[in-house]
């Protein structure tokens, strides 16, 4: 007489996978394009190793949080992408410099915050620059940004997020983000000013 119950459990707990597996399906057909593009330009064009920490943060993210919601999988997921591409960055850095396993290796060359900094707001990449300057050449002057820098434009001009959950996937203050996306926009204008005559670099 247990067997009905034990059917339909068995059934609810396929369904409630398959449900699962469908979403994250969506989700990384939705962000894997625009995460690749992220740890292409952090491991300066490795893309064998970018592949492999957007693979492995996927499977932390069905690992750690399936029963989540697709929305909180967002900002979750490049948490873990952030956390596995510093410590590539670290084995990197201790790779080239042997003696530093016996001290704190520092990633965040430009990690100091700019007082009074504006929270610059900038929805589409290509909206402080102009039209003529393509995806292609942008990405071309984010590959030369210091790594935190092209991470707070990218989560901030490319994925939308604002301060707030910014500092949080960059494990920083929300001050070391202004700081962060004011000198990658200020980066960016001076790189891409002679293929943009109109703009005449930044003002600022």
């Amino acid at each position: 007489m247990d067997l009905a119950p034990k059917q339909s459990q068995s059934e609810n707990l396929s369904a409630l996978k398959s449900t699962v597996e469908q979403r994250l399906k969506n989700f990384m057909q939705d962000v894997t394009g625009r995460a690749l593009v992220m740890m292409e330009n952090a491991t300066q064009g490795q893309q064998g190793i970018a592949m492999d920490l957007v693979q492995e943060a996927f499977i932390s993210l069905h690992k750690s949080y399936s029963e989540k919601s697709t929305e909180e999988w967002y900002p979750l997921f490049y948490t873990i992408l952030n956390n596995k591409l510093q410590d590539w960055r670290r084995k990197e850095a201790r790779r080239s410099q042997p003696f530093s396993l016996f001290k704190k290796v520092s990633l965040d060359e430009d990690d100091l915050e700019i007082q009074d900094v504006i929270d610059e707001t900038t929805p589409s990449p290509l909206e402080f620059l102009d039209q003529a300057v393509t995806i292609e050449e942008i990405q071309a002057a984010i590959r030369q940004l210091p790594v935190r820098q092209q991470q707070a434009f990218m989560l901030r001009a490319w994925e939308g997020f604002d301060t707030q959950t910014t500092a949080q996937i960059m494990n920083c203050s929300e001050g070391s983000v202004k700081t962060h996306y004011h000198r990658a926009i200020q980066g960016l204008r001076s790189a891409l000013s002679h293929l943009n005559p109109y703009s005449g670099g930044s003002s600022e």
